[in-house]
């Protein structure tokens, strides 16, 4: 049993957690499932199957053939025409791997298959095994600044949905014990080296989840405080784990645990 918080931060009524906050810790399969869930997000990488080959590059070593380059000391490397005397050409190698312009030896190519698979009941059992990670005070302490705070999970009264105010949700969390947090997921430091030229100036510490059955109006005053704000039935296994290590830090609405049942 976890006594639910008030929105003026005091002890309500005692509730009875899920089954699903029993779920043993496998580190391997929540690890393998973070992955798999990443994987979906990458970028093809391929070049254009044309690049480098747009060029005649005929060259014959038959001798007495038009156009040929018998005798005249040339390997085998494709070349282009640059000009020509008669039947005497002056050439530049090309379309070859070994020549200015040419195409690249071993390209990577569009049907490489980059995406890691993993079965749909092992994906849903890592959600499970991080929401019961959520849990255990030792492992979401090794991540989080908890304060006062010696029982989890946090679970707070639906009347969390009506604060509509940023500064309201500041003033909430500070009372129910997540002011050491508050500052740790707010404070933002400039990254290092050329990320800072390419739209990630700002570094920013891995955030507090809030589950609530009314996300989007929930969102309004959490999410500028760096908090992820998630209905039950849209949590994934990032928003589960550390980066697929067990311990984050989820804050759940009554509606929400009931949604769990």
């Amino acid at each position: 049993m976890v006594k639910t918080i008030l929105a003026d931060g005091t002890k309500g009524e005692d509730i009875a957690l899920p089954e699903v906050f029993n779920t043993k810790l496998n580190y391997v399969t929540l690890k393998k499932a973070f992955l798999a869930e990443q994987s979906e997000k990458f970028q093809l990488k391929y070049t254009d199957p044309m690049a480098g080959k747009r060029k005649v590059a005929r060259l014959t070593k038959r001798r007495r053939s038009y156009k040929t380059s018998y005798g005249r000391g040339l390997d085998r490397t494709p070349r282009k025409t640059l000009s020509r005397v008669g039947t005497n050409f002056q050439y530049a190698g090309a379309v070859a791997p070994n020549t200015v312009g040419g195409r690249e030896a071993h390209p990577p190519k569009a049907e490489k298959n980059i995406r890691k698979e993993i079965n749909k009941k092992e994906k849903k059992l890592a959600i499970r095994m991080g929401i019961a990670s959520s849990a255990d005070l030792k492992e979401v302490s090794k991540f989080h600044k908890l304060g006062s705070i010696n029982e989890l999970p946090i679970i707070l009264d639906d009347k969390v949905n009506d604060i509509n105010k940023t500064k309201d949700a500041v003033k909430f969390l500070s009372v129910i014990g997540l002011k050491q947090e508050l500052e740790r997921i707010t404070e933002r430091k400039i990254r290092s080296g050329k990320g800072k030229l390419r739209g990630r100036k700002y570094k920013k510490k891995l955030s507090v989840v809030l589950v609530t059955d009314k996300a989007e109006k929930a969102s309004r005053a959490f999410s500028n405080l760096n908090m992820i704000v998630k209905a039950p039935s849209s949590l994934s296994v990032s928003d589960v784990s550390q980066s697929g290590r067990p311990g984050r830090l989820i804050i759940w609405t009554k509606s929400a645990i009931e949604a769990l049942r």
